[in-house]
C-alpha cells in the first residue's frame, strides 16, 4: 500500500501520544504518512464545513466541528444511547429518538464529504469505532473506491438485539461497505456472520469473504493488545507501596472506567460476600477500585456512580475497623505509572465486565506482574480477553458466590500454579501486543478485494 494511512476516530490525540493503541497509530502515521481525523472536543458553530489543523506533528491531525446539539444527538444520543447498549446487551437502558439518527447519519455524511475532498487514489482509510459505522457507505456514494478498513473495539450486537434498532436493515448495509470488518474475538466474527447470513442481500463466497449487494467485505477478529514491554518496564520501576501504614495485606485491584458495561455493583457485592464468608476473621483483603468518570452526562451513569456510591458505603459500614477499610473506591483518574506499580504490588487483579470488546487492563495487570511472584487474575468470560487467556480464574459475574469463591482461591493459590497460570496469560499478551495488531490488520486491509467504482444508480441508491 503505496499511499497515505487515513485513521478516523471520535477522539483525537493531542499532546505527546500515550496509550497503547493511540502509540501505535502514531507509529503506522510516522511509518507511512498520513492523517488522523476526530471530532474536536470544543463543540463550535463555526467552520464545521471543513477540516482544520491541530497540532504540530510530521503527520497531520485535523478535526471536524460539532455543534452543541450534533454532539448531544450524534454522540451522547444515537452513538452511546442506542448502539453502546445494543452492543453490550442492555437494551434496557436504549433511548431512541428520531432526531438521534438524523445527526447520527449527518455528521457522518458532512465527514465522509471532508474525507473525499482530500483523497488520492492510493491512500488506505482505517476507521475506529461505532461512531462511524454508516461512514464507508457515505464515502461509496461519493464515489470513493479507495480500500476502506472498520474496527469494532466493542463487542459486536446479538442479532436479535439489532432489529431494535431504528430501521436494522441499514446495519448490515452499512458494514458491507468496508472492505475489512475487523472484530476483537472470533465470537464477535460468529455474530457478524449471523447477521449476514440472515440477510437475503448477502451471499457467502468460497475464499470466505462475503458479497452484499455490489460489495464485498472480509470479516475477520484481530485480538487488540497493549505494549507490554513499556508496561513491563514501567511496573519494574513503579513505586510498589504508596499505602503508607495502612498498607494492605492482601491487595485485590480493579481499574476501570466508570461504566455500566464494567460489572462494578457486581464486584462490589461479590467481595462483600467474600468478607461476609471468612473463615479466618483476621484476613483483611482490601478492594482498591479506581474508577475513571465518564460520559456524566448520560443518565444511566449517574445512577450507577449514586449505587457504587451506596453499595461501598454499606460494606465498608458493615465489615471496617478502626485499622482497616476493606473497600477503596476512587472515583477519579490515578496517573498511569502509578496504577501500573498499584497492579504489581497486587494480590489479584479482579476484571468482571458483563460485556466487553477486549478490556485491556487484564492485560496490563498480567504484564505488569513480576514473573517470579505474580499476581492472579480473575477474569469474566464476557470479556473478549477470556476467550485466550484460559490462564485466568475466569468466573460469571453475575454469580456471586462464584467471584467470591475464585478471588478466595486466588488469594491462597500457591507459587507454583500462579506462575503456570501468569506464563500461559503473558504468552497471549505478547502474542497481541498493539504493534502486531496494528500490522495484521493492515496486512489483511491491503490483501482485500479492492471496491469497483459504482454507478451512478447505485450511488444514488447508497
Amino acid at each position: 500500500m503505496a499511499g497515505r494511512l487515513i485513521v478516523i476516530s471520535n477522539r483525537i490525540p493531542t499532546g505527546d501520544p500515550s496509550g497503547g493503541l493511540v502509540v501505535a497509530l502514531h507509529d503506522a502515521l510516522l511509518a507511512r504518512g498520513g492523517v488522523w481525523v476526530g471530532a474536536d472536543p470544543d463543540p463550535s458553530e463555526e467552520g464545521r464545513e471543513c477540516l482544520h489543523e491541530l497540532g504540530d506533528i510530521p503527520y497531520r491531525k485535523r478535526a471536524f466541528r460539532l455543534s452543541k446539539t450534533e454532539r448531544q444527538n450524534y454522540y451522547s444520543g444515537f452513538a452511546n444511547s442506542v448502539l453502546w447498549p445494543i452492543c453490550h446487551r442492555r437494551t434496557d437502558l436504549i433511548e431512541i429518538k428520531s432526531e438521534y439518527r438524523a445527526d447520527y447519519l449527518a455528521v457522518n455524511l458532512r465527514l465522509a464529504r471532508l474525507i473525499a475532498q482530500d483523497l488520492a487514489p492510493q491512500d488506505v482509510v482505517w476507521v475506529h469505532d461505532y461512531h462511524f459505522l454508516p461512514l464507508a457507505m457515505m464515502l461509496r456514494s461519493l464515489g470513493v473506491t479507495n480500500r476502506i478498513g472498520f474496527f469494532l473495539h466493542i463487542p459486536f450486537p446479538n442479532i436479535t438485539d439489532l432489529a431494535i434498532l431504528p430501521r436494522p436493515e441499514d446495519f448490515a448495509r452499512w458494514l458491507a461497505s468496508y472492505n475489512l470488518l475487523g472484530l476483537q474475538t472470533r465470537g464477535d466474527v460468529a455474530r457478524a456472520l449471523e447477521m449476514f447470513r440472515a440477510d437475503p442481500r448477502a451471499e457467502f463466497l468460497r475464499d470466505g469473504t462475503v458479497k452484499f449487494d455490489e460489495h464485498i467485505v472480509t470479516v475477520a477478529s484481530f485480538p487488540i493488545g497493549i505494549d507490554c514491554d513499556q508496561i513491563e518496564a514501567t511496573a519494574r520501576r513503579a513505586d510498589p507501596g504508596p499505602f503508607g501504614a495502612a498498607n494492605p495485606r492482601e491487595l485485590i485491584i480493579g481499574a476501570d472506567r466508570l461504566d455500566y458495561t464494567k460489572g462494578l455493583p457486581h464486584k462490589f457485592e461479590a467481595f462483600g460476600r467474600l468478607l461476609q464468608g471468612r473463615v479466618d476473621r483476621d484476613a483483611r483483603p482490601t478492594l482498591l477500585q479506581i474508577a475513571s468518570p465518564s460520559r456524566a452526562d448520560v443518565a444511566a451513569y449517574r445512577q450507577i456512580t449514586n449505587d457504587l456510591q451506596a453499595i461501598s458505603g454499606r460494606i465498608n459500614g458493615q465489615y471496617s475497623e478502626l485499622d482497616w477499610q476493606p473497600l477503596r473506591f476512587v472515583h477519579r483518574s490515578v496517573a498511569r505509572d502509578r496504577l501500573i506499580g498499584l497492579m504489581r504490588r497486587a494480590e489479584v487483579g479482579l476484571v468482571t465486565p458483563l460485556a466487553d470488546g477486549m478490556n485491556l487492563v487484564a492485560k496490563e495487570f498480567v504484564a505488569a506482574q513480576a514473573p517470579d511472584n505474580p499476581g492472579v487474575l480473575v477474569l469474566s468470560r464476557f470479556a473478549g480477553a477470556a476467550e485466550d487467556m484460559k490462564g485466568a480464574l475466569l468466573i460469571n459475574p453475575h454469580d456471586l458466590d462464584e467471584t467470591a469463591g475464585a478471588i478466595d482461591y486466588a488469594l491462597a493459590m500457591p507459587l507454583d500454579e500462579r506462575r503456570k497460570r501468569h506464563a500461559d496469560c503473558l504468552a497471549v499478551v505478547r502474542d497481541s501486543r498493539i504493534s502486531v495488531w496494528t500490522d495484521r490488520y493492515l496486512a489483511r486491509l491491503a490483501s482485500c478485494v479492492p471496491t469497483l467504482a459504482l454507478s451512478r444508480h447505485q450511488a444514488a441508491s447508497a
